[in-house]
């Protein structure tokens, strides 16, 4: 009987990036990042179909390049940095024709919801260093109501603030362990 050995890949921060996109008084958009992010994926498989992954954000960690509205956002009336520092989310990669989708449980604050997020795998490589190296382009969206973080402001014109659909991009590098 053979056994199927998992293998484990750590994202590599220095190569990846966590970035989000919120409509601001429905005119423009804002965009922001998280700074300190971990994450590992753990596949029976070299295509990574059924990995399963796991991820954690420091929400102390939010730059939008304003140092104001990065402390609103980690106040209680959205993130409550204090009392919730860390965003998590754990899933499987499943891979669909020549795309991948990736589904599980995001925890905001409080508050766990299913999503799914479409992937583009990038390919594996190995690098100079001759460490193995995989790369996978995420992307998606959610409502940021459903987790809780519904502060807004209506404007004199009638508008909101914030927008409550959440893009999400994340560019991650994964190095073999």
């Amino acid at each position: 009987m053979k056994t199927l050995t998992k293998t484990k890949w750590k994202i590599d921060p220095t190569h990846s990036e966590v970035q989000f996109k919120v409509k601001h008084l429905v005119i423009s958009t804002v965009t922001g990042t998280f700074k300190n992010f971990e994450g590992d994926l753990e596949s029976e498989s070299e295509d990574f179909d059924g990995a399963e992954a796991t991820f954690s954000l420091d929400a102390n960690s939010i730059d939008t390049n304003v140092a104001d509205r990065d402390n609103h956002l980690k106040s209680d009336d959205f993130f409550a940095a204090a009392s919730y520092p860390n965003i998590t989310f754990n899933g499987l990669l499943r891979k669909t024709g020549s795309k991948y989708q990736l589904s599980g449980l995001l925890t905001i604050k409080d508050v766990t919801k299913e999503i799914t997020l479409d992937v583009e795998h990038g390919g594996t490589m190995v690098d100079g260093y001759g460490q193995n190296k995989a790369g996978f382009e995420i992307n998606g969206k959610i409502n940021r109501k459903d987790f809780g973080l519904t502060w807004n402001m209506v404007t004199e014109a009638g508008g909101v603030v914030v927008g409550d659909e959440i893009r999400l991009h994340l560019n991650i590098q994964l190095v073999e362990q």
